[in-house]
């Protein structure tokens, strides 16, 4: 019988014929950790795409932190809306080197599903409390959510995504290991997972200033003394007739993002051609990150990082509201400690197993700015 629908090994097809040599095919893929048969008309990255989409984790970012306090502003950045954009920058990024967009989507919508409550601060926070049992950081964290903390199917832990997806939350890794008998380690991961890292930060350079501007903590005399900002004003007054505010920031933004976009596709075309890669083993082997800003763009960004941490992180108008909130996430940690049984019994099932400081740790990572301090307030009295 004639098929009405694409399927899976027309997808695959399709990819082998279209995208680059060095992109990561899904045919291709190494798998996950328990196997599972194949869909009939989804490719493996699609898959993993529509699980953390439909993931607990996916859908508790709408109540957490990106830099101001969930529920300050109605058009502020929260987690999720970070990662939405973050996926979109990688796909369009992926797209124009001939990349795999479903993989290089999948990690940009997973990569902040470990991230505490109440942003970095809340991060901090956790590290603290976790110090002497294993510290703690949120790309770790995602990749304990995907592989063990979800708990939607019954016959394995986590979400059991492919082995590249879990490849590109391994972030800042000084050496990967491929999941066979051998070990192999090497360099870097996929080019699609270096791909969503420079996309994460292309979001949060341009969107954190755009909140910035938006919570009113930054003054026009401010954002002119960034090379990034003044460039692309200048841009903006040049190809527009006068606009006013808040067009003109918005439009500053939006030139900001083409910039960094633009600048990170030409310089990694380049890159990936100097380097000769033919498939997407070789990348993993290469010494350096074949995806990569210009050294001018990169100078810059640095100088952009440093402006956002003196002007906007450590902003008083920020940075004493998280710290208020970062003192509930201590209390809540230090009552579930003394007290384990408010974890529930799904929680304290792994107290035997991972220890009480870590199962205490997943715990309260998990929650959404929200339920923390509603937790506190019941803790409080």
């Amino acid at each position: 019988m004639d098929e009405s629908w694409k399927t899976r090994a027309q997808m695959e097809a399709t990819e082998q014929a279209v995208l680059a040599p060095f992109a990561q095919k899904s045919a291709d893929s190494r798998g996950r950790q328990y196997s599972e048969p194949s869909h009939s008309y989804r490719t493996e990255f699609q898959r993993d795409r529509a699980r953390i989409i439909h993931s607990r984790a996916f859908r508790r970012l709408e109540y957490k932190t990106q830099v101001f306090l969930n529920g300050t502003g109605d058009h502020l950045r929260t987690r999720l809306t970070h990662s939405i954009e973050v996926a979109s920058i990688s796909r369009t990024i992926a797209r124009a080197l001939g990349l795999n967009e479903d993989l290089a989507e999948a990690i940009a919508l997973a990569h902040d599903l470990g991230h505490a409550p109440f942003g970095h601060s809340g991060e901090e926070m956790l590290a603290e409390c976790m110090r002497g049992h294993g510290g703690f950081d949120h790309n770790r964290q995602s990749l304990r959510v995907v592989e063990l903390l979800e708990n939607a199917y019954p016959n394995f832990p986590g979400l059991n995504l492919t082995f590249e997806v879990r490849e590109g939350l391994q972030k800042h890794q000084r050496l990967y290991e491929f999941p066979t008998s051998r070990g192999e380690k090497y360099h870097r991961p996929s080019l699609e997972a270096q791909v969503a890292d420079l996309a994460d930060e292309i979001t949060y350079y341009s969107h954190d200033l755009d909140d910035a501007v938006d919570f009113e903590i930054l003054s026009p005399t401010q954002l002119s003394e960034n090379e990034v900002w003044r460039r692309s004003h200048r841009t903006v007054l040049e190809r527009y007739a006068g606009p006013r505010e808040p067009e003109l920031h918005k439009l500053i933004i939006h030139d900001i993002i083409d910039n960094e976009v633009h600048d990170v596709v030409a310089t990694s075309a380049k890159s990936i051609a100097h380097a000769g890669v033919q498939s997407a083993d070789e990348v993993r082997r290469q010494a350096v990150p074949l995806i990569h800003y210009s050294d001018e763009l990169a100078e810059a960004n640095r100088a952009l990082r440093k402006f956002l941490y003196q002007n906007v992180y450590y902003h008083p108008r920020v940075s004493e509201v998280n710290r208020c909130a970062c003192e509930m996430l201590r209390g809540v940690f230090e009552a579930y400690l003394l007290d384990p049984d408010r974890l529930g019994e799904g929680a304290t099932r792994r107290i035997e197993r991972e220890g009480l400081h870590r199962t205490v740790c997943d715990y309260v990572a998990g929650m959404t700015d929200r339920y923390l301090m509603e937790e506190y307030e019941r803790i409080a009295g």
